[in-house]
């Protein structure tokens, strides 16, 4: 069984891991190009690449600017693949190149399809408040996460869980179901079962304002927007420490109770914790991050703070 890779992520980096490691015959590794990163504009390899490299030098891999062109097509065609496997590659793949395969080209997606089809379905599932998500193998179509459904697993999603805990869990339930999916190939064993368009919801990529938190939100929304973004690039609001303003990231946080209080209101800032008002409710920080600093416990962060009782938040 002939798979050809397509991933970009380092989602998709450990999901190529894995079937390598399972002895899954990957002839060749598509991913998107170098890019320019950070101040230094230093050329940066995709997570794909990098693990490509590190693990098993031996495999092609292609880096074309875009994956559909006539060009790049007929360098898929000499793979003669039996399957494509797609895991967050990042370019919208046209017909054409999904025809290629001798059986099918799959893809694996992080959300209980068909809800949350799109860019960020693991941190718009947080951000909900879901009480369970996880992974489905799709069949894929020129349609964004509408094809028929091959396999299908849940997970529980606790109301603590980050984004940085789901997201490995989620990874390694895809990387045994398609395991499986291909075995189902092999053995001539798919079965396909259409997704119901009624039931589609969009999981929007993140934007930049998804990040600044609105404290006039209940404490149970802001909670959720923390957990869905951290570590990175994590929910943040500014605090004013004299003439100074400074955005402080939260990365953990925890649901408490207040009455009558003003969303932003500081409710508590001492040796016991920090505690701001919101929309409904209240919200404790535990791990917090100024820009400049590292991260640390809220509780730490008072403690080096200079006038501290003089905090505004903004």
């Amino acid at each position: 069984m002939k798979v050809v890779f397509f991933g970009t992520s380092s989602f998709a980096a450990r999901t190529l891991k894995y079937l390598i490691d399972h002895k899954i015959d990957v002839c060749a590794i598509v991913t998107r190009p170098d890019r320019p990163k950070g101040r230094s504009l230093h050329l940066a390899l995709p997570p794909v690449k990098e693990t490509a490299l590190s693990i098993a030098p031996h495999i092609p891999i292609h880096q074309p600017e875009k994956a559909s062109t006539p060009e790049f097509e007929a360098i898929l065609r000499s793979y003669q693949a039996d399957l494509f496997v797609v895991v967050a590659y990042g370019e919208i793949i046209k017909q054409h190149i999904l025809d290629l395969p001798k059986l099918d080209c799959i893809n694996i997606h992080a959300s209980l399809l068909p809800k949350y089809r799109g860019a960020a379905p693991i941190q718009r599932a947080l951000m909900d408040g879901v009480s369970e998500t996880g992974m489905t193998i799709i069949q894929m179509t020129s349609k964004m996460d509408a094809g028929d459904i091959l396999a299908i697993q849940s997970l529980p999603v606790p109301d603590e869980m980050t984004f940085g805990e789901l997201e490995p869990a989620l990874c390694q339930l895809g990387c045994e179901l398609v395991r499986r999916v291909i075995h189902d190939y092999e053995v001539g064993s798919v079965t396909r079962i259409p997704q119901d368009p009624a039931q589609a919801t969009l999981a929007a990529k993140l934007m930049p304002q998804d990040e600044e938190i609105d404290w006039k939100r209940s404490a149970s929304a802001v909670h959720n927007q923390i957990r869905a973004l951290s570590p990175f690039p994590s929910a943040w609001f500014k605090i004013k420490l004299g003439e100074e303003e400074k955005r402080v990231k939260i990365k953990k946080s925890l649901v408490a109770p207040a009455d009558n209080a003003h969303p932003g209101q500081v409710l508590r800032l001492d040796k016991d914790g920090w505690v701001v008002a919101c929309g409904h409710g209240a919200l404790q920080l535990l791990e917090v991050q100024m820009e400049g600093k590292k991260v640390m416990s809220a509780v730490d962060f008072i403690k080096g703070l200079h006038r501290a009782l003089s905090i505004l938040i903004k």
